[in-house]
């Protein structure tokens, strides 16, 4: 199935686009994986950023506490996630980079009269301080949801169907764009269809979870016009 082939066959008329945050709005992978590869090269586990990425892309700090300490064979101090998290606001502040076309993609989904809010494993901070550096906090605000706010984060479920309920949309209506495992297993289990944003790859692995690969993000909303809308 290609992108259009699934915006076309959708049974349900769309209403919301679910954006995920880092690496489908915002470049800011790159600096949290410096960071936590630094971090925990310093706790014993010699990581690069590129093995940050392939172990933990899409997941909370919290959820990455009990896979760190069996590798370490110790428990790490219970603050960790917080005091990484200070550091990544601090860095996020200053070097996060919006995706090409991400912020053009926000734009012409709301000129094709769908909804949109933004669900990610990271913290309200953290977020905060992505959106300020690219400028859109004005655009993004009253549409956020992090994994803090419900029980558990991606890969469950309950960040979409938070984010749905917010807009007021069953989930038969929604559309999430993901570029995580992670998130397209959360799509999977919330019952929403689900693009997987793969700019580098070819996407096989979001697909094998039900996630139809795209490559650009300019490519976005002339996917999203060929879906079913509401006309009233």
């Amino acid at each position: 199935m290609t992108p259009p082939e699934l915006l076309r066959g959708r049974r349900s008329a769309l209403r919301l686009v679910i954006f995920d945050c880092d690496g489908v709005i915002v470049d800011s992978e790159k600096v949290a994986n410096r960071l936590v590869a630094a971090d925990l090269t310093a706790l014993g586990w010699a990581m690069t950023p590129t093995e940050a990425e392939r172990l933990f892309l899409g997941m909370t700090l919290p959820d990455m506490m009990p896979l760190i300490e069996v590798r370490l064979g110790r428990s790490i101090p219970p603050d960790w996630p917080g005091r990484l998290q200070d550091r990544l606001v601090a860095a996020l502040s200053r070097e996060a980079r919006p995706i090409a076309g991400a912020v053009e993609a926000l734009h012409a989904t709301t000129a094709l009269g769908l909804g949109w809010r933004i669900a990610s494993n990271s913290s309200h901070e953290e977020m905060a301080a992505k959106f300020a550096c690219l400028g859109i906090t004005a655009l993004v605000a009253g549409r956020l949801h992090s994994h803090r706010d419900v029980g558990r984060g991606k890969p469950a479920p309950d960040l979409f169907l938070a984010a749905a309920a917010a807009e007021g949309c069953a989930p038969a209506e929604c559309l999430v764009i993901e570029d995580s495992l992670p998130g397209a297993r959360a799509a999977a289990a919330a019952g929403m269809d689900c693009l997987g944003y793969a700019p580098h790859s070819d996407g096989a692995a979001l697909r094998a979870l039900g996630a139809i690969p795209f490559t650009s993000m300019f490519d976005l909303p002339g996917l999203l016009a060929v879906a079913p809308r509401r006309t009233a």
